[in-house]
Protein backbone atom coordinates (compact mmCIF):
# COMPACT_ATOMS: atom_id res chain seq x y z
CA UNK A 1 0.00 0.00 0.00
CA UNK A 2 1.40 3.56 -1.10
CA UNK A 3 0.68 5.83 2.10
CA UNK A 4 0.07 8.80 -0.04
CA UNK A 5 -2.83 7.45 -1.10
CA UNK A 6 -6.36 6.99 0.53
CA UNK A 7 -7.67 3.59 1.14
CA UNK A 8 -11.25 3.09 0.88
CA UNK A 9 -12.83 1.24 3.69
CA UNK A 10 -16.10 -0.74 3.91
CA UNK A 11 -17.91 2.10 5.19
CA UNK A 12 -16.69 4.62 2.09
CA UNK A 13 -17.01 1.51 -0.96
CA UNK A 14 -20.95 1.02 1.48
CA UNK A 15 -22.90 3.71 -0.03
CA UNK A 16 -21.39 3.49 -3.59
CA UNK A 17 -22.88 -0.22 -3.55
CA UNK A 18 -26.10 0.20 -2.10
CA UNK A 19 -26.28 2.89 -4.38
CA UNK A 20 -25.14 1.44 -7.96
CA UNK A 21 -27.56 -1.77 -6.78
CA UNK A 22 -30.80 0.11 -6.53
CA UNK A 23 -29.87 2.22 -9.81
CA UNK A 24 -28.99 -0.72 -11.80
CA UNK A 25 -32.67 -2.22 -10.63
CA UNK A 26 -34.19 0.95 -11.92
CA UNK A 27 -32.17 0.55 -15.13
CA UNK A 28 -33.85 -2.76 -15.48
CA UNK A 29 -37.37 -0.80 -15.82
CA UNK A 30 -36.14 1.39 -18.81
CA UNK A 31 -35.22 4.44 -16.73
CA UNK A 32 -32.96 6.45 -18.26
CA UNK A 33 -31.96 9.15 -15.52
CA UNK A 34 -31.26 5.97 -13.64
CA UNK A 35 -28.63 4.73 -16.34
CA UNK A 36 -27.07 7.98 -16.84
CA UNK A 37 -26.66 8.11 -13.17
CA UNK A 38 -25.04 4.53 -12.73
CA UNK A 39 -22.78 5.56 -15.84
CA UNK A 40 -21.31 8.38 -14.01
CA UNK A 41 -21.29 6.32 -10.59
CA UNK A 42 -19.48 3.50 -12.49
CA UNK A 43 -17.72 4.28 -15.66
CA UNK A 44 -14.89 5.35 -14.14
CA UNK A 45 -14.38 2.44 -11.98
CA UNK A 46 -14.76 -0.13 -15.22
CA UNK A 47 -12.74 2.26 -17.21
CA UNK A 48 -9.62 1.87 -14.31
CA UNK A 49 -10.25 -2.23 -14.38
CA UNK A 50 -10.21 -2.67 -18.37
CA UNK A 51 -7.28 -0.23 -18.91
CA UNK A 52 -5.32 -1.93 -16.32
CA UNK A 53 -6.17 -5.38 -18.26
CA UNK A 54 -5.56 -3.79 -21.70
CA UNK A 55 -3.60 -0.97 -21.37
CA UNK A 56 -4.45 0.87 -24.35
CA UNK A 57 -6.58 3.53 -23.64
CA UNK A 58 -8.55 3.81 -26.34
CA UNK A 59 -9.62 0.24 -26.61
CA UNK A 60 -10.44 0.66 -23.19
CA UNK A 61 -12.95 3.30 -23.28
CA UNK A 62 -14.72 0.91 -26.57
CA UNK A 63 -15.04 -1.80 -24.05
CA UNK A 64 -16.29 0.14 -21.37
CA UNK A 65 -18.86 1.50 -23.93
CA UNK A 66 -19.80 -1.98 -25.24
CA UNK A 67 -20.03 -3.33 -21.44
CA UNK A 68 -22.56 0.11 -20.77
CA UNK A 69 -24.79 -0.59 -23.51
CA UNK A 70 -24.95 -4.42 -22.46
CA UNK A 71 -25.23 -3.23 -19.36
CA UNK A 72 -28.38 -1.21 -20.41
CA UNK A 73 -29.66 -3.95 -22.45
CA UNK A 74 -29.57 -6.77 -19.73
CA UNK A 75 -30.18 -4.92 -16.52
CA UNK A 76 -33.02 -6.88 -16.27
CA UNK A 77 -31.11 -10.19 -15.80
CA UNK A 78 -29.13 -8.73 -12.70
CA UNK A 79 -30.98 -10.67 -9.44
CA UNK A 80 -29.90 -7.82 -6.28
CA UNK A 81 -30.33 -11.30 -4.27
CA UNK A 82 -27.75 -12.96 -5.91
CA UNK A 83 -25.11 -9.92 -5.66
CA UNK A 84 -24.03 -6.19 -5.95
CA UNK A 85 -24.44 -4.24 -8.80
CA UNK A 86 -20.91 -2.93 -9.05
CA UNK A 87 -19.55 -6.47 -8.22
CA UNK A 88 -21.75 -7.62 -11.66
CA UNK A 89 -20.65 -4.55 -13.79
CA UNK A 90 -16.94 -5.04 -12.85
CA UNK A 91 -16.80 -9.20 -13.92
CA UNK A 92 -18.76 -7.91 -17.32
CA UNK A 93 -15.84 -5.56 -18.07
CA UNK A 94 -13.32 -8.08 -16.84
CA UNK A 95 -14.31 -10.41 -18.71
CA UNK A 96 -14.68 -8.26 -21.91
CA UNK A 97 -11.32 -6.85 -21.45
CA UNK A 98 -9.88 -10.27 -21.29
CA UNK A 99 -11.90 -11.63 -24.97
CA UNK A 100 -10.42 -8.64 -26.36
CA UNK A 101 -6.97 -9.36 -25.05
CA UNK A 102 -7.59 -13.23 -26.00
CA UNK A 103 -9.19 -11.96 -29.88
CA UNK A 104 -5.83 -9.89 -29.95
CA UNK A 105 -3.81 -12.76 -29.29
CA UNK A 106 -5.61 -14.71 -31.75
CA UNK A 107 -5.46 -12.18 -34.51
CA UNK A 108 -1.49 -12.00 -34.35
CA UNK A 109 -1.58 -15.89 -33.86
CA UNK A 110 -3.18 -16.16 -37.09
CA UNK A 111 -1.14 -13.36 -38.96
CA UNK A 112 1.62 -15.05 -37.91
CA UNK A 113 1.09 -18.78 -39.03
CA UNK A 114 -0.15 -17.21 -42.74
CA UNK A 115 3.13 -14.87 -42.85
CA UNK A 116 5.42 -18.06 -41.73
CA UNK A 117 3.13 -20.13 -44.35
CA UNK A 118 3.97 -17.33 -46.77
CA UNK A 119 7.78 -16.84 -46.25
CA UNK A 120 8.32 -20.17 -47.58
CA UNK A 121 6.85 -19.81 -51.04
CA UNK A 122 9.64 -19.11 -53.74
CA UNK A 123 8.22 -17.28 -56.61
CA UNK A 124 9.21 -18.65 -60.15
CA UNK A 125 9.32 -15.19 -61.59
CA UNK A 126 11.11 -16.88 -65.10
CA UNK A 127 8.30 -19.51 -65.02
CA UNK A 128 5.37 -17.11 -64.41
CA UNK A 129 6.90 -14.76 -66.86
CA UNK A 130 7.00 -17.49 -69.30
CA UNK A 131 3.83 -18.69 -68.83
CA UNK A 132 1.96 -15.31 -69.73
CA UNK A 133 4.03 -15.19 -72.57
CA UNK A 134 2.79 -18.67 -74.26
CA UNK A 135 -0.86 -17.40 -73.16
CA UNK A 136 -0.39 -13.98 -74.62
CA UNK A 137 0.34 -15.40 -77.84
CA UNK A 138 -2.73 -17.84 -77.88
CA UNK A 139 -4.69 -15.11 -76.85
CA UNK A 140 -3.16 -13.12 -80.19
CA UNK A 141 -3.50 -16.82 -82.71
CA UNK A 142 -7.22 -17.10 -81.66
CA UNK A 143 -7.82 -13.41 -82.04
CA UNK A 144 -6.63 -13.65 -85.37
CA UNK A 145 -9.12 -15.81 -86.31
CA UNK A 146 -12.11 -13.61 -85.43
CA UNK A 147 -13.51 -11.69 -88.14
CA UNK A 148 -12.27 -7.84 -88.73
CA UNK A 149 -15.72 -6.72 -87.09
CA UNK A 150 -15.55 -9.33 -84.35
CA UNK A 151 -12.32 -8.40 -83.21
CA UNK A 152 -12.77 -4.75 -83.80
CA UNK A 153 -15.49 -4.99 -81.18
CA UNK A 154 -13.76 -7.25 -78.79
CA UNK A 155 -10.63 -5.00 -78.95
CA UNK A 156 -12.78 -2.02 -77.95
CA UNK A 157 -14.43 -3.58 -75.30
CA UNK A 158 -12.16 -5.73 -73.76
CA UNK A 159 -8.66 -4.17 -74.48
CA UNK A 160 -9.75 -0.60 -74.67
CA UNK A 161 -12.26 -0.70 -71.65
CA UNK A 162 -15.14 0.50 -73.28
CA UNK A 163 -18.88 -0.20 -72.80
CA UNK A 164 -21.05 -1.86 -74.97
CA UNK A 165 -22.90 1.04 -75.86
CA UNK A 166 -20.11 3.94 -75.83
CA UNK A 167 -18.29 0.82 -79.02
CA UNK A 168 -21.66 0.97 -80.63
CA UNK A 169 -21.44 5.19 -80.47
CA UNK A 170 -17.75 4.88 -81.71
CA UNK A 171 -18.53 2.26 -84.49
CA UNK A 172 -21.76 4.56 -85.38
CA UNK A 173 -23.96 1.01 -85.02
CA UNK A 174 -26.70 -0.64 -83.16
CA UNK A 175 -26.15 -1.45 -79.61
CA UNK A 176 -27.72 -5.01 -80.75
CA UNK A 177 -25.46 -5.28 -83.40
CA UNK A 178 -22.37 -4.59 -81.05
CA UNK A 179 -24.12 -7.25 -78.72
CA UNK A 180 -24.14 -9.80 -81.05
CA UNK A 181 -20.71 -9.52 -82.32
CA UNK A 182 -19.37 -9.37 -78.99
CA UNK A 183 -21.13 -12.64 -78.54
CA UNK A 184 -20.12 -14.23 -81.53
CA UNK A 185 -16.60 -13.01 -81.53
CA UNK A 186 -16.13 -14.32 -77.65
CA UNK A 187 -17.64 -18.06 -78.42
CA UNK A 188 -15.05 -18.33 -80.88
CA UNK A 189 -12.29 -17.44 -79.00
CA UNK A 190 -13.90 -19.73 -75.93
CA UNK A 191 -13.44 -22.43 -79.02
CA UNK A 192 -10.01 -21.63 -80.57
CA UNK A 193 -8.36 -21.47 -76.30
CA UNK A 194 -9.98 -24.45 -76.17
CA UNK A 195 -11.86 -23.13 -72.63
CA UNK A 196 -15.55 -24.80 -72.28
CA UNK A 197 -18.12 -22.15 -71.08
Amino acid sequence: MHPDLPVATDVDAAPVVDQATALLVRVADGDQRAFSELYDLMASRMLGLVRHVLKDHAQSEEVVQEVLLEVWQTASRFDPNKGKAVTWMLTMAHRRAIDRVRSAQASRDRDTKIGIRDLGREVDTVSESAEISIEHKRVEKAMARLSDLQRQAVELAYYGGYTQSEVAEMLNIPLGTVKTRLRDGLIRLRTELGVAS
